[in-house]
């Protein structure tokens, strides 16, 4: 099992007060589950990846990872557990001045010494590697441009691109498609997931895309007030619960249409 949570509340980073994130959250996830998580803004959905990731501590409840309690175990324990996880947050952390392929190879951090680290900023150690996988978004030929020189779209595809280099067992993707045309979003998914697939590795990825969730992800888990209201197949998610789970709420995904013919032709892909 990768996920074990058992009536987990968790607080808003940075809130003041007592003000919840999470509440009361039961989710198992298993090895190799590709999981869509969906809701309207602040329904808790990067809390819950932040929590996934050990970056947010519960406030009550229980949380197992891979078999592990992490907040049980000293810090270098979870330092090390949380080399086995890849959070992509929805605005990547890559430095503007940075080189493309060093942004990129620093998926591999948690495995390098501090000395490979060094060395890699001087003479990136892999280089291939990072061509090979920023060459699966189409992003070649932007192995030594500056980041700063990248669109808002390809610094989105040059975090996933990250992914695919480290040896994470765990990817909690965050809105990886916010800054994407509907083809780059399909094809970047399609990534996501092939690649979870080739490591048996676990894939938890937000989207406000609720059309390509639906059709791409065998399970959705639905968030809404830091609650689960939903966690069912995708084929079993109707138009009925998914108007429910927007109701009264600005960011009502209206996105539906603008993906529905690009969804019916890659439905064979996901």
């Amino acid at each position: 099992m990768t996920f074990q949570l058992h009536k987990v509340s968790v607080h808003h980073a940075g809130a003041a007060g007592n003000a919840l994130a999470l509440r009361d959250l039961d989710l198992d996830v298993a090895q190799g589950e590709q999981i869509a998580l969906i809701g309207p803004s602040g329904a808790g959905k990067t809390s819950l990846l932040h929590t996934l990731a050990c970056a947010l501590r519960p406030e009550s409840g229980t949380l197992d990872i891979l078999g592990i309690s992490p907040w049980q175990i000293g810090s270098a324990e979870r330092h090390a557990l949380r080399a086995r996880l890849f959070l992509a947050p929805q605005t990547p952390p890559l430095p503007p001045r940075q080189r493309v392929v060093n942004a990129v190879l620093a998926g591999r951090l948690p495995q390098w010494s501090l000395w490979t680290a060094i060395r890699s900023l001087l003479a990136p150690v892999d280089p291939r590697a990072a061509w090979e996988a920023l060459g699966k978004f189409n992003l070649q030929d932007k192995l030594y441009a500056r980041v700063d020189r990248l669109s808002g779209g390809e610094r989105q595809r040059c975090g996933m691109a990250r992914a695919l280099v480290s040896d994470a067992q765990v990817f909690l993707v965050d809105e990886p498609l916010s800054a994407l045309d509907p083809t780059l979003a399909l094809q970047t998914i399609h990534v996501l997931q092939a690649e979870a697939t080739a490591r048996n590795a676990t894939l938890i990825c937000s989207l406000h895309q609720v059309e390509i969730a639906r059709a791409c992800f065998t399970r959705i888990v639905a968030l809404r007030d830091g609650k689960i209201v939903f966690d069912l197949p995708g084929a079993q998610v109707s138009d009925a619960m998914i108007a429910e789970l927007y109701r009264n709420k600005a960011d009502t995904a209206p996105q539906f249409e603008a993906v529905e013919t690009q969804l019916d032709a890659a439905r064979p892909l996901c």
